[in-house]
């Protein structure tokens, strides 16, 4: 159900403040409480999802292997050959520490794991379906079989674009009233309590809902560049946005005003390799996350200068394709290059590598690979003589887990260190894509708002990129959706 936001000034029990995964979440909790619930989409209709659009639609959860989440999956000719170790709750939790260096609220990240499957099975009750990710998450074996690796199997059927699909279908079948090209623009308060928002349509008209509670799901400040340089530091202005334009910090600066805490790491966010060169590199909708470039684990990546700077095997990809963005900035002209030969590019996914316009250089000598790639040939010659005569090759390759064929060179690779000798070679440029920031509100276990003294904001809700505390410096894959689902749950079914 729809209704013309530019004429009304009314009341709902409950408002919702952005429409990706974590508001309609927060929609869907409240709606099945009997709650009469309002949600504020900033974009046009065409223009909705927020960041979840964007994503390739992976969640991270615990479980026990295939059998454990069969109830839960699309059905697939390939599960009886498909591999996929258990991901326990403890595997879960090490990933979230190891990521963000220990800084991770761990209250919070408690919740997040012992909810996470039984979110997706509550989602999936409401008409959402998932999938096993094998075209990004498996690789082939020797024995026919389809193998997972990293802790990360289950995405949104559709991706990104059928999970806000299926989050819409599913919000007007329980009664929520979405409202399109609706920007909130501060937060009502009466007598301490918020009580609603005050909000602007895209044509200038103002007016204001008032509500029993407020759940914010707006996202951080990622598409705003001076908040960016702000906060992130100078430089982070030249960040592509891979995501929603719409994401510009409004509503955390509104909460703020309204007494809100923060909490967080403000300056780290998830940022990503993404191709540097494609005309349209920004928030585009037809593309989304095929622009993202996560294949450097199987190749070397160099800067402008043909210096390799950063580990492309650390870990798998999931663990540190967050983090790599921002370390592809500081390079010189916050720019590099991920370089692949003829045996590695075969094994490069299909929907990032192969898709329409993906910039690439190709060459059948080194040479003429740097000169397509505006990079002194003997450097780049020197980097790759190098890391080739440095590799254990000892040690089998296996793709499916931390194999410790490692390349002895500075940087090291630690695992899955393969030569480039083969052409024709392949260099694919990136920059930095900035995904979220990880800076947020402080907020308890059901997302009730906290003041800067632990006090609650009464009236107050958060979840999904706005809830500060999980993230600092990195972040393990898909579990940004998990997030924005458990909490925007805990959410809804207090507000």
């Amino acid at each position: 159900m729809q209704r013309d936001a530019r004429a009304i000034d009314d009341a709902f029990d409950v408002v919702v403040v952005g429409g990706g995964n974590a508001g309609f979440s927060a929609a869907h909790a409240a709606a099945e409480r009997g709650r009469r619930v309002l949600l504020l989409e900033k974009g046009p209709a065409a223009e909705a999802g927020g960041n979840s659009f964007y994503t390739a639609g992976a969640f991270r959860v615990a479980h026990d292997g295939l059998g454990d989440l069969a109830d839960l999956l699309d059905p697939d000719p390939r599960h009886p050959v498909t591999v996929l170790p258990s991901y326990s709750a403890a595997d879960f939790a090490g990933d979230m520490a190891k990521v963000t260096d220990d800084r991770n609220d761990k209250i919070l990240t408690e919740v997040l794991i012992s909810e996470s499957a039984a979110t997706l099975r509550w989602l999936h009750g409401k008409g959402l379906r998932f999938r096993l990710m094998y075209e990004r998450q498996a690789y082939p074996d020797g024995d026919d079989r389809q193998v997972f690796w990293g802790g990360l199997a289950v995405g949104s059927t559709g991706g990104g674009k059928g999970l806000i699909e299926q989050h819409t279908r599913a919000a007007r079948q329980a009664g929520v009233e979405i409202r399109y090209g609706v920007r909130a623009r501060e937060l009502v308060l009466d007598g301490g309590r918020v009580a609603g928002v005050t909000w602007q349509d895209a044509e200038g008209r103002d007016g204001t809902v008032r509500a029993g509670s407020v759940v914010l799901a707006a996202g951080g400040f990622e598409a705003d560049a001076e908040l960016r340089r702000e906060h992130l530091g100078e430089g982070w202005q030249r960040a592509k946005v891979r995501g929603t334009p719409h994401n510009t910090g409004d509503m955390l600066v509104a909460a703020i005003a309204a007494g809100a805490g923060t909490h967080g790491d403000w300056g780290s966010c998830h940022s990503v390799a993404w191709d540097a060169w494609h005309a349209e590199n920004e928030s585009n909708r037809e593309l989304t996350n095929q622009l993202t470039r996560g294949g450097y684990p199987l190749g070397i990546v160099v800067n402008a200068d043909g210096r390799r700077f950063l580990d492309e095997g650390a870990d798998f990809r999931n663990l540190t394709y967050a983090k790599y963005g921002a370390r592809i900035l500081a390079q010189p002209g916050g720019v590099a290059f991920q370089l692949f030969d003829a045996t590695t590019r075969p094994e490069l996914r299909t929907e990032e590598y192969d898709m329409p316009g993906a910039s690439v250089v190709t060459a059948d000598t080194l040479d003429e690979l740097a000169a397509g790639m505006g990079v002194d040939p003997a450097a780049l010659r020197g980097t790759v003589a190098e890391f080739n005569a440095s590799i254990d090759r000892s040690i089998p390759l296996d793709l499916s887990v931390l194999d410790g064929r490692a390349a002895a060179t500075t940087p090291p690779k630690s695992n899955w260190a393969t030569p480039l000798e083969h052409p024709p070679y392949y260099a694919f440029p990136v920059t930095c894509g900035i995904t979220f920031t990880f800076g947020g509100l402080r907020a308890g276990t059901h997302g009730q708002v906290l003041g800067e003294s632990g006090e609650p904001v009464p009236g107050l809700f958060v979840c999904g990129e706005m809830l500060g505390g999980l993230f600092s410096g990195n972040y393990p894959g898909g579990t940004g959706l998990t997030s924005g689902a458990v909490f925007g749950r805990r959410a809804g079914s207090l507000a």
